[in-house]
């Protein structure tokens, strides 16, 4: 069976800059591959070309006729004038050509137009595809479709373009960075559609869990050189250590054997014989070899900052409001020394605005935050990248600070910093505007941590970042001797860095669980279970002495056994809802009213659960 995507020899330069050389490589239909490599590398280049969106400089590649491809960027375009069905319907599509020229028939009563399309409509089973757009929307967590699309957050419209690409059932799926703005339910939706889809799928993502879970092929470029993997991230890595062992096996061979040859090459330059002019060649293959040599070796770098105080930061009986929603209900909270944080939530749940909060960038409606004298915030911002573009990388770094003191009183410079968040020193004097976005997220990184902070906000570090810079980051973020706050969709990262998580349910309560991500999840499951039980008519079965029962008051006794009833009633109507949303029946202003209905019993179901769990946590107690 021939490839799906055949890659032949493509190269693209910008500038003196060669992004790609003679990139060749090919993909089998159902396979799920990811692309690795360093920011600046190329990457979203390559997958620009494949989807016809820029021009390369030689080579070729070509799908096989007939497939339909899609192609999600990592900041999709939409008309911001326009409604979430209407941005969607805006779409290049035949499908939703097919039903725009339609529709434009019956307007005009072009009754020969509107047979011949009929026939088009019905082959194509389109009846149902607004329906089918909307079901869309509603499992990514969309629910009013005619909401404008310039009141939406980043990650609601990356969810629009995501629906939009897959309501066309493309044969080929192109993805650059589809986890960026997405929150954690939309993450875990999209893997387990990946999972179960028979498409063929090329992408880019930072985040690990994701590769690990929806690839079965990797393709790394390192050095502009082409590496493949037929396994998942896991198996990727354990073969590319292999083959580094191996490499650095060879250029270490190569060093010793060059020593030789150096010595005979300075002895005999003007050889002429045969063996001499082969030996000669050999001692220019093992220069190139022996040049090879990589630095892999991770130096630990712990910026020493204003030691903390007794007080760090206390946060009482914050409340938050915002155009009539509640973001912040009465949250106290005392930080304690060198805790990490990870705050989970969806999206538009309020995660960037306690982040505001905290650093008293807004003020809440009640309430007070309380800071340490010896305090100083590092704040990492989602939209907080602001460099002058005609400065060099260095200078950028040398403005905030020439050396930087490490914990243990060593002192390093600007440059041996950023050669530590990989930017060599060839790089650091290229110009801003020359950087891909991961290497200008980088730099905004290095700039935050470089003013040697000992409480760090962090709003979404993952995003746009390569691999390779996590795993420092992460590095440094073990070793941080401060505070840390999280807010990140990249669960991999979180679950290695937070000892507990803050999670915000939308309504403006915020419960604290102790654990990482993945335990928190854990966690939120076996409770979900639980539920479950009291969904099938079963209360949960609590084996404890008698006297536990006695934690609880009488009338929290009657309000637990309350709950109960009313989450499995509410629970009953949310299942009935769904069968008829799925069921293809309704009306669009039929799906519209459920999706609604839907979205409003979730929020119930999760507030009841939450004063459920406290209970039940009370009883177990």
């Amino acid at each position: 069976m021939p490839a799906i995507l055949e890659v032949e020899g493509v190269s693209k330069s910008i500038g003196d800059l060669q992004l790609l050389k003679q990139v060749s490589f090919s993909i089998e239909e159902g396979d799920k591959t990811g692309l690795i490599a360093a920011n600046g590398t190329g990457k979203t280049t390559l997958l620009n070309i494949l989807a016809g969106e820029e021009s390369h400089d030689s080579g070729a590649y070509r799908f096989l006729p007939g497939k339909k491809i899609g192609y999600l960027t990592q900041e999709p375009q939409l008309d911001a004038s326009k409604s979430i069905l209407e941005a969607i319907f805006d779409v290049n599509n035949p499908s939703l050509d097919l039903i725009k020229e339609y529709e434009v028939a019956v307007e005009k009563n072009n009754i020969k137009k509107i047979e011949e399309l009929s026939v088009c409509i019905d082959n194509e089973k389109l009846w149902d595809y607004e329906s089918r757009i909307q079901q869309l929307l509603s499992q990514l967590g969309i629910s009013n479709f005619q909401q404008k699309i310039n009141e939406l957050s980043g990650g609601q419209k990356k969810r629009i373009a995501l629906a939009a690409m897959l309501i066309d059932e493309p044969d080929f799926i192109i993805l650059d960075e589809p986890t960026n703005h997405l929150d954690v339910h939309a993450i875990t939706w999209l893997e387990d559609y990946l999972q179960r889809s028979k498409v063929t799928l090329l992408m880019v993502t930072h985040d690990r869990y994701f590769l690990d879970r929806v690839c079965n092929d990797i393709i790394e470029i390192d050095l502009q050189k082409i590496y493949r993997y037929k396994g998942n991230y896991s198996y990727f890595l354990r073969k590319r250590a292999e083959r580094i062992e191996q490499q650095m096996a060879e250029v270490s061979k190569a060093e010793n054997l060059l020593r030789k040859e150096t010595e005979w090459m300075r002895r005999m330059p003007k050889a002429r014989g045969t063996k001499a002019k082969y030996r000669m060649e050999n001692f220019y293959q093992l220069k190139d070899k022996a040049a090879q040599k990589r630095n892999e070796e991770k130096v630990k770098i712990n910026v020493g900052g204003k030691r903390l105080g007794k007080k760090i930061l206390v946060a009482k009986h914050l409340d938050f409001f915002w155009d009539g929603d509640c973001y912040l209900k009465d949250f106290s909270y005392t930080f304690n020394p060198y805790e990490k944080i990870g705050i989970l939530g969806a999206n538009g749940s309020g995660k960037s605005t306690f982040l505001d909060i905290v650093t008293q960038k807004l003020t809440p409606a009640a309430g007070a935050i309380e800071t340490g004298e010896t305090i100083k915030f590092g704040y990492y911002r989602q939209d907080g990248l602001h460099f002058d573009e005609k400065m060099k990388v260095l200078d950028a770094l040398t403005e905030i600070a020439e050396t930087v003191k490490l914990s243990d009183g060593t002192i390093i410079t600007a440059s041996q910093f950023l050669n530590h968040f990989l930017f060599p020193p060839a790089r650091q004097y290229d110009y801003i505007y020359k950087l891909s976005g991961g290497e200008k997220r980088r730099l905004y990184l290095c700039s935050v941590l470089m003013q040697s902070p000992n409480f760090l906000i962090l709003d979404e570090p993952t995003n746009d970042l390569d691999i390779a810079t996590l795993e420092v980051l992460e590095e440094y973020l073990q070793d941080f001797s401060g505070c840390v706050l999280i807010v990140s969709h990249d669960r991999y990262f979180l679950d290695e860095l937070v000892d507990h998580v803050f999670v915000f349910n939308g309504t403006g309560m915020v419960k604290d669980y102790p654990g990482n991500y993945t335990q928190y999840i854990e966690w939120s499951e076996k409770q979900k279970k639980t539920a479950g039980k009291i969904k099938e008519g079963l209360k949960p079965k609590i084996s404890k002495p008698q006297k536990s029962q006695n934690k609880l008051t009488y009338s929290e006794r009657l309000e637990y056994e309350q709950l109960e009833k009313e989450i499995e009633g509410l629970t009953t109507q949310k299942s009935q809802l769904e069968d008829q949303l799925n069921s293809g029946e309704l009306s669009n202003d039929q799906i519209i009213d459920a999706s609604k209905q839907i979205g409003e019993l979730l929020s119930e179901i999760e507030l009841k659960e939450l004063r459920w769990f406290e209970l039940a946590e009370k009883l177990d107690e």
